[in-house]
């Protein structure tokens, strides 16, 4: 059984404080407020873990911006020309007056599939050099 249901059956079955319960089980009453009041909202389902992934990612790269990305690979390959995430910045940055860093436009076209990586391959080794014995 898992401390959470066991904190919520203290509470909510049992009917004991959330403080005592919180500190009888070496949990924060914060926590104990936050799980009562899902398994009251939400049931069973209170129980199953959750994402800590956040909801929104601000900084995100906008849809439009990586579809402008993605418009001129197809269109610099088509006619022939260099394709790659600096050229692409290049002609972002004269179009819009800003682009993305070449490493995201390079994630872009990566996640979208227009980029595979290259497998990573070993460092070469350096051997030392061997010393002969004098004879």
């Amino acid at each position: 059984m898992s401390i959470a249901r066991v904190v919520i059956a203290a509470v909510v079955l049992e009917g004991r404080p959330k403080s005592a319960v919180a500190r009888d089980y070496g949990v924060s009453r914060r926590w104990v407020q936050i799980l009562v009041a899902r398994y009251l909202a939400e049931g069973e389902a209170a129980f199953e873990p959750r994402s800590r992934r956040p909801h929104t990612s601000p900084r995100r790269t906008s849809q439009a911006t990586e579809d402008a990305i993605v418009a001129l690979r197809k269109s610099l390959a088509e006619a022939g020309h260099d394709a790659g995430a600096e050229t692409i910045a290049w002609h972002l940055r004269r179009q819009a007056g800003s682009a993305p860093s070449v490493a995201t436009i390079w994630r872009i076209l990566s996640r979208r599939g227009f980029v595979t990586p290259a497998a990573a391959q070993a460092a070469p080794r350096i051997l030392a050099p061997v010393r002969r014995r004098p004879a």
